[in-house]
């Protein structure tokens, strides 16, 4: 398997990937096409040596406990962001369990320290609070952050890791 950067041409893939995975929480193609456009270097695929996308991941500088609403455009990001978000990481499901998750979290953990960010945060859903608690995130919450993570779901946590 190989991590590399995600190019637009690989954005039809992720995208079906995408809603396939996340079937209670689809994303429109163009939402993630923004993601791609506005941070490059946060945009990662896993493909297999025969080139067949697996798996990516998603990921931009933000600002701490702001997490935009599922299938939402940004527009723009923070002139003085205070995390690096982890907005998605998705494998297709016979590719998990082989560290993939964990070499994409490397990539990520490296991306957030090259941008001077103190903390990784994301939003774990269906259950990936388990794993993310395995990978040394820890849930936080306030009341505003309860309200914006309505768009995710009933089971929606709001976690961070410092960066080391």
């Amino acid at each position: 398997m190989i991590l590399r950067l995600m190019q637009i041409g690989d954005m039809e893939i992720v995208g079906r990937l995408c809603n396939d995975i996340h079937r209670a929480h689809p994303e429109r193609p163009e939402v993630l096409r923004e993601r791609l456009a506005l941070y490059p270097s946060g945009c990662l695929v896993i493909e297999t040596s025969a080139g067949q996308i697996v798996g990516y991941a998603i990921s931009h500088p933000s600002e701490f406990g702001k997490p935009p609403a599922l299938d939402s455009f940004l527009g723009s990001l923070p002139a003085q962001p205070s995390t690096y978000y982890i907005h998605d990481v998705a494998l297709l499901p016979e590719t998990r369990g082989q560290g993939h998750a964990a070499a994409i979290l490397d990539h990520l953990t490296s991306e957030a320290r090259k941008a001077g960010l103190p903390n990784l945060s994301l939003v774990a859903i269906a259950g990936a609070d388990r794993y993310w608690a395995r990978q040394g995130f820890t849930p936080y919450s306030t009341p505003e952050l309860a309200e914006k993570l309505k768009s995710y779901g009933e089971d929606a946590c709001f976690m961070q890791r410092v960066v080391d």
